[in-house]
């Protein structure tokens, strides 16, 4: 993508101003990562940009951003600007374009407001950048707490740079995010859900966990989440401590690489067992039917942070599940197949295995299920069926919740492995059911 970012940074010049790389590209050059994305920052104004570059996208005009068409690939050229006041905690009111310094005061964090020349390969450092970055040190541009007023949403990305770049935040920056966590409330759920999804899909995942907790900000976002915090378990299953320190666990146990659904059903599969604590009569810790009402607590809260559909719906069905495993050993065969035909059978049987390496350490129901996922890998898990409701009709069934009850029973014996054709099905169907 460099390579289309160049013609334009030397187009731009060629009219005389200036152009530079700038922002996270630059941090990720420096730290030796791969940039996602390159954006341009330049002397020119929007309408300067837009003749050198006709056919440009002016979404972001207004802001003194156009986007760039260089082939296949789309380039973000900002004018240098300084930004007017931010009533609404996450745009400016106004912007007046300026200088690269100016430009560099006005963003967010040290490392965030470096400049590199790609053609002379300098580095062009108004803020310090260079020397957070060898210190791993992540720090607010000027005054901590003017930065986080400016754009709240900056209390999240603290978090979330902090986690992705590993990088220890600076004394008075964290402060400032301490003071400032209720703000979080004025943004919007969509941009408070992005930043959490990117904090818990990166492998760093439990230190961006403990920094919103300690923070305050999950508090603001995720408060279902503290009340996990002094929920006892029964020690016997659960010897890692209370349903909060369980929770944590599991996060800092999970694979580098993981779904969305896995990381959310992780983070909410215990989320009711506040509400359903119980003691019994022999003085043992209960929670009958947290995970049917812990399902209906995730998609209430992937709801409220305006989680998609194709998210919600998974991760409620391995929260909703997660209790099965205990008796898969006792299952029919019919019964396992069908639970591990479901889309979401990888999720869950991952979110198994988690749940019990972070506490009492048993496998068997896992190890249980690796060997029946091995003896029924050479067939389908749920192969075509032998007759259907047409053949039923063809024998005097009346079309309803009856003939579906009695397909389901045939399939289920088809499953088990007792029938394997349809003269077979429906000899166990006489025999089975009377005629109707």
């Amino acid at each position: 993508m460099l390579s289309a970012v160049i013609p334009i940074i030397q187009k731009l010049r060629s009219a005389g101003h200036e152009a530079l790389l700038a922002g996270g590209c630059v941090r990720d050059h420096l730290l030796g990562r791969e940039p996602k994305d390159y954006d341009v920052a330049t002397s020119a104004t929007p309408q300067q940009v837009i003749a050198l570059f006709p056919g440009a996208l002016t979404v972001g005009a207004h802001f003194g951003v156009v986007i760039v068409r260089q082939g296949s690939e789309q380039i973000e050229v900002a004018t240098f600007r300084t930004d007017g006041s931010y009533k609404d905690g996450r745009h400016p009111e106004s912007v007046t374009f300026s200088t690269a310094e100016e430009d560099a005061q006005r963003r967010d964090f040290t490392v965030n407001g470096l400049f590199h020349d790609p053609i002379s390969g300098d580095i062009i450092d108004f803020v310090g950048g260079q020397s957070d970055l060898e210190k791993r040190l992540l720090r607010a541009i000027g005054d901590p707490s003017k930065r986080f007023d400016e754009d709240k949403l900056r209390l999240l990305r603290a978090v979330r740079f902090a986690t992705t770049l590993g990088f220890e935040i600076d004394p008075l920056t964290w402060q400032a995010v301490c003071e400032h966590a209720p703000a979080i409330q004025s943004v919007s759920a969509e941009r408070i859900r992005d930043e959490l999804i990117k904090i818990f899909l990166h492998p760093n995942r439990v230190r961006g966990f403990d920094l919103l907790v300690d923070s305050g900000l999950m508090a603001q976002v995720l408060p279902e989440i503290l009340v996990l915090k002094g929920v006892e378990q029964p020690p016997q299953w659960h010897p890692e401590g209370d349903v909060f320190i369980h929770t944590r666990l599991m996060i800092s146990l999970l694979p580098e690489v993981v779904s969305e659904p896995l990381v959310l059903s992780v983070l909410l599969h215990d989320i009711a067992k506040p509400a359903t604590f119980t003691v019994d009569e022999t003085g043992r810790i209960r929670f009958n039917g947290h995970d049917k009402l812990g399902a209906e607590m995730t998609g209430e809260i992937l709801r409220r942070l305006k989680f998609p559909n194709d998210v919600i719906e998974p991760t409620q069905v391995a929260v909703e599940h997660h209790m099965v495993f205990k008796d898969v050993k006792k299952m029919k065969k019919s019964t396992l197949k069908r639970m591990m035909a479901r889309p979401t059978w990888a999720d869950e049987l991952a979110l198994h295995r988690i749940d019990c390496l972070g506490s009492n350490g048993l496998l068997d129901n896992y190890e249980f299920m690796q060997a029946k996922a091995e003896e029924f890998s050479h067939e389908p898990l749920i192969p075509q069926p032998l007759i259907n409701g047409r053949d039923l009709m063809a024998l005097g069934w009346q079309a309803g919740k009856q003939l579906g009850a009695v397909l389901t029973e045939v399939q289920n014996a088809q499953l088990e492995g007792i029938i394997s054709t349809k003269d077979e099905a429906l000899t166990w169907l006489r025999t089975n059911h009377a005629q109707p």
